[in-house]
C-alpha cells in the first residue's frame, strides 16, 4: 500500500539529493567527469547518443535553478567553465588548464615560436567519436589556413572555445533555457562561479587536521616555520574562507567522501602538496589545481603569510597558477 510522507524539509531534501545523483548517471550520457580532475563535470559531447539529451538538459537547467530557489543543496559539482556559461560570463582559454590538462600542455606553442612544433597546424581541430575521426573547422575553410606566428594566439583561444563551448552548444544552450525559466540571468549573473558552486552545493566541512595528516612537503617539512604558520592560518579561516582556499587549490570545493587521503588529480589518487617557492616573498601563493598543489613562498612573519594566503584565496578566481 502506498503511503504518503509528511514533508516538514526532509523528503524534499532526499528528493533533490536523488535526483541530482541520477544527473550524472553514465546511462543517461549527459555530463562526464572532466579530465582534468575527474571528480567535477562537463556536459558530454557526445550525448546526442541519448536522443532526448537536449529535453534532458533543459530538465536539468530546471531542476537546478529550482534547487537554489529552494535553498536546497545539491551533489553536483561542474567545471569552472560550465558555471561561467550559467553565469553569461566569457570562457578564457586559461580555463582550460583545469579541465583537461593535458590538452592545454599541449598548447605549448603559447611559449614557443610556431617552427618549434615540428609539424604544420591549421585552423582545425579533430574530434573522436564513437571510434571515427572528423575534423572540425574553427574557422571558414579552417583546415586549409595554417596557423603563423602571428596568428598563434587566435588559434589558442578558438581550439579552446571549441573544446569548451562549441562542441557543446546545443546542449549549453538547453540547460540555459531551463535554468533561465526560473532564475533569469540577470540575476544569477551576481554571483562569481565560486559562489555559485557553493550555492548550488553548499559549504563544505573541511577538515583542518585530516587535510594536514594527508599533505606531502616539497623543500619544506611539517617543522618548517612556514608549515606551522600555514595551518595556524588555515585554523584561523571559518568555514567559507576553508571552501574558497579549497576552491583555490584543487578547483573545487567538494570535499572527497572517503576523506582527503583520496583526494583526486588528474593522474588519478594525488594528495595536497604544498612546495616552497623560493622566489620573491612579495610573490602571492600559487596554486596548480591538477595537482592539488600550493606554492608557498617563505614569508618572513606570520601576518604577512596570513595576508598572502588569505588574499590568493578570496580574490585569485581567474586563471591558473597566479603569483
Amino acid at each position: 500500500r502506498r503511503v504518503h510522507g509528511q514533508d516538514a524539509g526532509g523528503l524534499i531534501r532526499e528528493w533533490y539529493l536523488i535526483i541530482s545523483r541520477e544527473i550524472f548517471n553514465p546511462m543517461y550520457a549527459l555530463f562526464r567527469a572532466s579530465p582534468g580532475d575527474r571528480v567535477t563535470y562537463v556536459p558530454n559531447p557526445s550525448s546526442h547518443c541519448n536522443s532526448n539529451h537536449l529535453s534532458y538538459f533543459k530538465f536539468v537547467g530546471h531542476v537546478i535553478a529550482k534547487a537554489i530557489w529552494d535553498d536546497k543543496l545539491l551533489e553536483c559539482y561542474f567545471s569552472r567553465s560550465f558555471y561561467k556559461h550559467i553565469l553569461g560570463k566569457s570562457v578564457r582559454y586559461t580555463d582550460m588548464e583545469v579541465e583537461d590538462y593535458s590538452f592545454y600542455q599541449g598548447l605549448y606553442l603559447q611559449e614557443h615560436h610556431i617552427s618549434d612544433l615540428g609539424y604544420e597546424l591549421t585552423f582545425s581541430t579533430e574530434i573522436e567519436e564513437f571510434g571515427v575521426t572528423t575534423v572540425r573547422d574553427l574557422i571558414p575553410n579552417g583546415r586549409n589556413v595554417v596557423v603563423t606566428e602571428s596568428n598563434k594566439k587566435d588559434y589558442v583561444r578558438l581550439v579552446c572555445q571549441e573544446r569548451m563551448t562549441g562542441a557543446i552548444r546545443q546542449q549549453i544552450n538547453s540547460f540555459l533555457e531551463g535554468f533561465y525559466d526560473i532564475i533569469p540571468r540577470r540575476l544569477i549573473s551576481i554571483f562569481n562561479e565560486q559562489e555559485l558552486e557553493l550555492l548550488i552545493s553548499g559549504l563544505p566541512n573541511v577538515d583542518i587536521e585530516e587535510l594536514r595528516a594527508n599533505t606531502v612537503y616539497h623543500k619544506y617539512d611539517v617543522n618548517s616555520l612556514q608549515v606551522q604558520w600555514f595551518w595556524r592560518a588555515l585554523r584561523s579561516f571559518d568555514q567559507s574562507e576553508r571552501a574558497q582556499f579549497l576552491q583555490f587549490v584543487t578547483g573545487t570545493s567538494k570535499v572527497p567522501l572517503q576523506g582527503f587521503a583520496h583526494l583526486e588529480g588528474m593522474n588519478g589518487p594525488q594528495k595536497f602538496q604544498i612546495h616552497r617557492d623560493d622566489r620573491s616573498t612579495d610573490r602571492l601563493p600559487a596554486a596548480h589545481t591538477c595537482f592539488n598543489q600550493l606554492d608557498l613562498p617563505a614569508y618572513e612573519t606570520y601576518a604577512k603569510l596570513h595576508h598572502m594566503l588569505s588574499m590568493a584565496s578570496s580574490e585569485c578566481s581567474e586563471g591558473f597558477g597566479f603569483a
